[in-house]
């Protein structure tokens, strides 16, 4: 049974920076394709960014790229997505999800086979 856990989520101010975390059990950590996707209320679930299974590609969604960084730590099973200068539009439930198998794009949800329960994040103005 592999699990994520989210952490690091809270309340920041506007031009402020926050680093959420992701930590996956089990042994087979680094042949997932990790990434952070973001919910906000009355709204779908958005593709934010993603990273390979070695930590040697990244993919960001436009509205973030710039500001959030996405990483991972394969030694400690964790993934990162730093975020800087936020904004209030990036309030939302963020998650962490992992891939298994290997696609040619990673910004659809139903590409994820595992979720994590969400951490929230709100950006006050």
């Amino acid at each position: 049974q592999v699990q994520l856990v989210e952490s690091g989520g809270g309340l920041v101010q506007a031009g402020g920076s926050l680093r959420v975390a992701c930590a996956v059990s089990g042994r087979t950590f680094s042949s997932y394709a990790m990434a952070w996707f973001r919910q906000a209320p009355g709204k779908e679930r958005e593709f934010v960014a993603v990273i390979s299974r070695s930590g040697g590609d990244t993919s960001y969604a436009d509205s973030v790229k710039g500001r959030f960084t996405i990483s991972r730590d394969n030694a400690k099973n964790t993934v990162y997505l730093q975020m800087n200068n936020l904004k209030p539009e990036d309030t939302a439930v963020y998650y962490c999800a992992a891939a298994t198998k290997l696609y040619s794009n990673y910004d659809l949800p139903r590409r994820y086979d595992y979720w994590g329960q969400g951490t929230q994040v709100t950006v006050s103005s």
